[in-house]
């Protein structure tokens, strides 16, 4: 290699290493000897062999298209993959729901059905179910016979049960749910003094026709107070809202109440109870039937029950052959008042004791 470079290898030399061949080095600076210049020159050479790192721009396309389809072709794989996996669960789930169904199938056949271990495993002979059949036949005939026994015991009992309402019912319809003797009732010899007892109610245009026959009369006499039949129309009248009845006693009795009675409202034909009693005042009559012994004032509402109870101010206790009902107003009828029943209790003495338990006006 000689000293001497060419024009070309000096002007492709780095700055750095013309500073080194400028004459104009500054005083002070180092000497470069010729192994250092020989070693710039080589790598200098070995430089200008190397060719340049340049990267052509079709190659960075291919490149690109490559790594796209690669891509591509990548996500249509997992697409094919995820749709496949999709389909094999939904094949899956069908045939865990098909297969519970028919095991709840097959449970449901197992409890309907009954077991075939019930069935007869051998066939029975002629003997045999002949016998079967007569066994059966006389259980038959027992069980008819005790449902025939329960049916006699059932009637009986059903018969003495009727048979005990019906007295019971009987038995309260003869009480008349009073539970008390009734002194004043025609059948036991009660009776009415007409001449202490008001008129009748007679209306003039319609009784001037019909009281020509006594058997068509529509007018009831006092004596049907005494009665027990009590029925709508079947009662004593007497005319306006004021008037009484003395009723005669069996014997003497010390009077302890006094009831009256008369339909409700309810059965009334006229659609009201206006012409039953109201205000009333009871009275014992001596024996003279002057002397008249005040028992008590009272009111007949008939808004409460059709039988009503007064408890009479008998005290001392005094025995009477005759009882007044003085009726003091009724509930608004303007021509009459009607009675339906007068019942009079208490407790009947001899004549002695009935004389002596007599005693003077209240």
């Amino acid at each position: 290699m000689g000293w001497k470079l060419s024009a070309e290898a000096r002007a492709s030399e780095p700055q750095w290493a013309d500073r080194l061949w400028s004459g104009n080095q500054p005083a002070g600076s180092p000497v470069v000897s010729e192994e250092q210049f020989d070693l710039l020159s080589t790598l200098n050479l070995r430089q200008e062999e190397m060719p340049p790192l340049r990267v052509s721009k079709s190659f960075l396309s291919l490149l690109f298209q490559v790594l796209s389809t690669s891509f591509s072709r990548l996500g249509d794989f997992l697409v094919i993959v995820y749709r496949e996996v999709c389909s094999i669960r939904f094949l899956l789930t069908a045939v865990s729901l098909l297969s519970l169904f028919l095991t709840a199938l097959w449970w449901g056949l197992l409890c309907l059905v009954p077991p075939l271990e019930n069935e007869p495993k051998e066939m029975l002979t002629l003997s045999e179910y002949h016998e079967r059949v007569r066994s059966q036949g006389q259980q038959l005939q027992q069980l008819q016979a005790e449902l025939d026994k329960l049916y006699k015991e059932v009637s009986s009992v059903r018969a003495a049960n009727s048979e005990r309402v019906a007295e019971l019912v009987f038995q309260r319809l003869n009480e008349d749910f009073v539970r008390k003797p009734d002194y004043a009732l025609s059948s036991v010899g009660a009776s009415i003094d007409l001449e202490k007892t008001s008129h009748d109610y007679e209306d003039a245009n319609i009784a001037y026709f019909w009281n020509r026959f006594s058997f068509w009369n529509y007018a009831r006499p006092p004596t049907v107070i005494l009665e027990p039949d009590v029925f709508p129309g079947n009662c004593w009248a007497f005319k306006g809202d004021q008037g009484q009845v003395v009723i005669r006693l069996p014997g003497r009795v010390q009077l302890s109440d006094i009831t009256l009675q008369h339909p409700p409202a309810s059965v009334a034909h006229t659609g009201g109870a206006n012409s039953a009693p109201r205000d009333f005042a009871v009275y014992g009559l001596q024996v003279d039937d002057k002397t008249e012994v005040f028992l008590g004032k009272f009111t007949f509402d008939v808004e409460k029950s059709e039988i009503q109870t007064f408890h009479l101010q008998n005290d001392p206790p005094a025995a009477f052959p005759k009882v007044k009902i003085q009726i003091l107003s009724n509930w608004g009828h303007p021509r009459f008042t009607c009675l339906y029943r007068v019942r009079a209790h208490g407790m009947r003495t001899s004549e002695g004791a009935g004389d002596s338990a007599t005693g003077g006006p209240h």
